[in-house]
């Protein structure tokens, strides 16, 4: 609007705002907010470098004197003998079994509600009870796949088992997945889908052409979160069943037959050695932690290099 069609008080706010702009006055609330935003991360950041450090303090020795058998080992009772294998194949599966049902059920369920659902009071109430579950204690979790998977459904499942876990932490991360892809699909501008639409596209081929390829670094970086939070759970897969003392049979990691026998996983083994008051077990325990970071650092890794990927497509 120009400032003549603005009114009396209308140029004397504008007017009020540019000397305010051009006074060179410090603004003391703001450094101080942006003062104690930057220690809450420097404290945040100096919690996690010692915790860090504490734990490859203690674990790193496993790595330098066994490390090979300790990665290829099963449980055992003594501590120079155990390894983590068994853990390592249980949460592999369990990472499967995540990424086979939560995300696509997880993205498309996104797609739907925020692309072709009419907005009312339905959508409404579902996006409620969806961010609602994604509160929910893993404990909870825990007690429906007992009651479900491993009861109700063994003749399908095989009772405590891989098969059970995963769905279970499936249903666990579902609606995370659900609300980060939405919030991605949310960020694509407008203008994009009227483009489309504005040249004849039907609805499903400006998702498939042009909102998902826009969303789709945000979505991943959503769904690998709600990964690493699957496998690092361990009070719903003891719940289930999860084995925390020796667990029989060394079968390859990829072996199907698995599937249907007991199990254990990184998080219920980490636990289980951290309260073992038997000596050399607290090494063991953090070797684990370890493990399991470098996972997990595996995961971000390869969604960072996906992103930018398709960040770099999308540019």
């Amino acid at each position: 609007m120009p400032l003549t069609t603005l009114g009396v008080g209308g140029r004397e706010a504008t007017e009020r705002i540019d000397r305010q702009i051009k006074s060179g006055r410090i603004d003391f609330g703001g450094r101080m907010f942006a003062a104690m935003l930057f220690s809450s991360l420097a404290l945040a950041l100096l919690v996690l470098v010692v915790l860090f450090a504490d734990v490859f303090g203690a674990g790193i020795g496993v790595f330098t004197t066994r490390a090979e058998s300790f990665l290829s080992g099963g449980l055992r009772t003594k501590a120079d003998s155990a390894g983590v294998f068994q853990a390592i194949r249980g949460t592999f599966w369990i990472a499967v079994f995540t990424v086979v049902l939560a995300f696509p059920i997880g993205v498309a369920t996104a797609v739907y509600l925020e692309e072709y659902a009419h907005k009312g009071r339905l959508t409404r109430f579902l996006d409620l009870n969806i961010r609602n579950l994604a509160g929910v204690p893993s404990i909870v979790y825990g007690i429906l796949g007992l009651t479900i998977f491993v009861k109700h459904l063994k003749s399908f499942t095989g009772g405590a088992t891989p098969i059970s876990a995963g769905i279970t932490l499936a249903i666990l991360v579902l609606p995370i997945v659900i609300i980060t892809s939405a919030e991605a699909l949310r960020a694509v501008p407008g203008t994009l889908r009227e483009a489309g639409f504005g040249v004849g596209a039907t609805r499903w081929e400006v998702c498939r052409t042009l909102v998902l390829p826009y969303a789709l670094p945000g979505i991943i970086t959503g769904t690998v979160l709600a990964l690493a939070r699957a496998i690092g759970e361990a009070a719903p897969i003891l719940l289930i069943g999860a084995v925390t003392g020796l667990l029989p049979g060394q079968e390859g990691l990829l072996d199907p037959s698995q599937l249907t026998e007991r199990f254990t996983a990184l998080p219920v083994v980490i636990a289980d050695w951290a309260r073992t008051p038997r000596a050399g077990f607290d090494e063991l325990a953090a070797a684990a932690i370890i493990v399991m970071l470098v996972l997990v650092m595996a995961m971000n890794t390869f969604a960072i290099i996906l992103r930018s990927h398709f960040e770099r497509k999308r540019n």
